[in-house]
């Protein structure tokens, strides 16, 4: 097991339920493709060592990143080199893949969003199987299941916290109402979001109801899917990345992009710092309980 001396990241308070993480958290999925092409085991493990020796011990995963579960498994084997109790592993589950479909980077076309309790209790003892692990610090739903009541999925959930298989429940991206009948039946720790300079969405409605409730914002996304690291605007886009197929990186937007860019570009030179790192900037003055989680 390594161990060097890290960099100093603030930690904080992800919410009033006691979870203590680094103010800037590590999003693993894009390990096993997305954006980019797959890197391989040895190479992601190597990339989540950096980040932990640099500061970072909130490592961000799901079931449904890479093919075949792929990335919980590089995960697993990355925590396996790290002091697992200075780690904050984070996944998720809830996104179940149809047999017959396939994509190219692990994704596909054909998605199910499941939340019965069976399904939770054996995607859980499924990803603690991947993970090598013998509890999950922050579980996720990854996706709300319309079709079953948030209070069943949260009774298993509840269960599996009490099993000591979880330490502490999430939600991904769901709705006020959802979030406020979750949250009676067992408090939710956090609610991960997109949310960026580029979206804002979750300000008027959700983010005072999570500190209403004492919930941390965990920010997907927080780079603007790599539009402020200049993907689409200053940088062409990697031709097994899955951007192609986004609006914002197609047609007629790609020059609205670089007018867009060019804006956030003078700015940050004016700061002193890149694009990326004032995106970064404005999110960790939106309070303690915001943590980006780049990918």
């Amino acid at each position: 097991m390594e161990e060097k001396n890290q960099i100093q990241i603030p930690r904080v308070k992800l919410s009033s339920q006691g979870l203590e993480v680094s103010k800037l958290g590590f999003g693993c999925g894009g390990l096993s493709g997305y954006y980019n092409a797959p890197l391989s085991h040895e190479e992601g493990c190597s990339v989540i060592k950096e980040a932990f020796h640099r500061g970072i011990t909130f490592f961000d995963t799901s079931d449904a990143y890479g093919r075949n579960n792929d990335n919980e498994i590089l995960v697993g084997k990355a925590l396996k080199q790290l002091p697992r109790e200075k780690v904050q592993l984070a996944t998720k589950f809830g996104i179940s893949v149809l047999p017959e479909s396939t994509k190219a980077m692990g994704l596909v076309d054909q998605i199910r969003i499941t939340g019965t309790p069976e399904y939770v209790r054996k995607c859980c003892e499924a990803s603690l199987k991947r993970l090598d692990l013998d509890y999950i610090d922050l579980y996720y739903q990854h996706r709300v299941d319309v079709s079953v009541p948030i209070e069943e999925t949260m009774e298993e959930l509840k269960k599996l916290v009490e099993e000591g298989k979880v330490k502490y429940i999430g939600l991904s991206e769901a709705s006020p109402d959802t979030i406020r009948r979750a949250h009676a039946v067992h408090p939710i720790t956090a609610l991960q979001m997109e949310y960026s300079l580029l979206y804002r969405g979750i300000e008027k409605e959700v983010i005072p109801l999570c500190r209403e409730l004492g919930i941390g914002i965990v920010a997907y996304s927080p780079l603007g899917r790599g539009f402020f690291g200049g993907k689409a605007a200053a940088e062409s886009i990697n031709s097994e990345s899955i951007l192609g197929s986004i609006p914002m990186f197609a047609g007629e937007n790609l020059e609205r992009n670089k007018v867009h860019y060019a804006r956030i570009a003078e700015l940050a030179i004016k700061h002193g710092c890149t694009p990326s790192q004032l995106a970064l900037a404005w999110l960790f003055h939106q309070g303690d309980d915001v943590v980006p989680i780049p990918a």
